[in-house]
């Protein structure tokens, strides 16, 4: 089916205006365009506006929609299967702002009390951060770099990254034991990390390299795969991690 810019316009809720914009900029391109200027949107084109508008919800700039959704390897699919977790939780942070308006009306009008911290429910945006941040980390440019390069990669290739990962976590478990994250042993290991990181999956710059080491620390994931070695381990890997890439 065949659609005229100003259908697209009305069902989707955007101005005629954006959609030309869209198109300027090579984000949505129309199927194709009339010798009289006027632009035809195919089925494909809408559901491609439809993803467009799941990540502007999640805050992506329109740069980094362009640059996600032109990747040979964009899986619709898991795109809408994460944006679906981001919007029940904005619709649950919506809902306790809601009860905490009813509320508030029904102390008003003298029928209830409210404490000071049930006056603030639904303020807090921590939730919506994480899986913002999430997105932006998996759909990142690095994360393509990442995924681009281990797809050529074969079955030993994966088993090779496994071990070599697991050998090295293990031989920082052991000197941990009696070595602190600033001794050049620990420091040495730390920069065949990186080394390894920037050779095997993408370029990690040191800043970068420093917050992966305090994701470490604040996903669970992670943390359990360090702390399932060694307790601690998942904290003075941050830390060297820390100490490397200020001193890079």
């Amino acid at each position: 089916m065949k659609y005229t810019v100003k259908k697209v316009a009305e069902i989707s809720n955007l101005s005629i205006r954006a959609l030309h914009h869209y198109d300027k900029i090579g984000l949505l391109k129309p199927e194709k365009v009339l010798e009289s200027g006027y632009r035809n949107y195919s089925d494909s084109d809408i559901e491609k506006l439809q993803q467009i508008l799941f990540f502007r919800e999640l805050e992506f700039s329109l740069k980094e929609i362009k640059l996600i959704l032109e990747n040979p390897i964009f899986d619709r699919k898991k795109a809408l299967i994460t944006q679906r977790e981001f919007l029940i939780e904005k619709k649950n942070k919506i809902n306790k702002l809601i009860n905490s308006i009813d509320k508030t009306i029904n102390v008003i009008k003298g029928d209830l009390t409210m404490t000071n911290k049930e006056l603030f429910e639904g303020f807090d945006d921590e939730k919506l951060k994480e899986y913002q941040k999430e997105a932006k980390e998996r759909w990142s440019e690095k994360y393509y770099e990442s995924q681009n390069k281990m797809a050529k990669y074969t079955k030993d290739d994966y088993d090779k990254i496994k071990l070599d990962q697991s050998n090295s976590v293990k031989k920082m478990a052991l000197l941990m034991v009696d070595k602190k994250p600033s001794d050049p042993e620990i420091q040495a290991l730390i920069k065949d990390n990186f080394d390894y990181i920037n050779n095997t999956f993408y370029k990690c710059p040191p800043e970068i390299f420093k917050g992966l080491g305090q994701m470490y620390v604040d996903d669970e994931r992670f943390k359990k795969y360090y702390e399932n070695e060694k307790e601690g381990l998942a904290e003075f890997m941050r830390d060297s991690m820390a100490i490397f890439a200020e001193s890079y």
